[in-house]
């Protein structure tokens, strides 16, 4: 499972991803190649983070 998220949401992103996964996500910058076409999962904003259990 993967989450996407702006600055402004990465700290709902992470409290979401423990609640439904029940494991500690591991947090990485998105890279400035795929910041352009990747969104926010909960806005329009590009996302800033990627937040995975891998």
């Amino acid at each position: 499972m993967e989450k996407y998220s702006c600055e402004s949401h990465i700290e709902h992103a992470l409290d979401m991803f423990v609640a439904e996964q029940k494991v500690f996500p591991i947090m990485d910058k998105i890279k400035e190649d795929k910041k352009l076409s990747t969104k926010c999962s909960y806005c329009e904003q590009p996302a800033e983070y990627i937040v995975s259990s891998k």
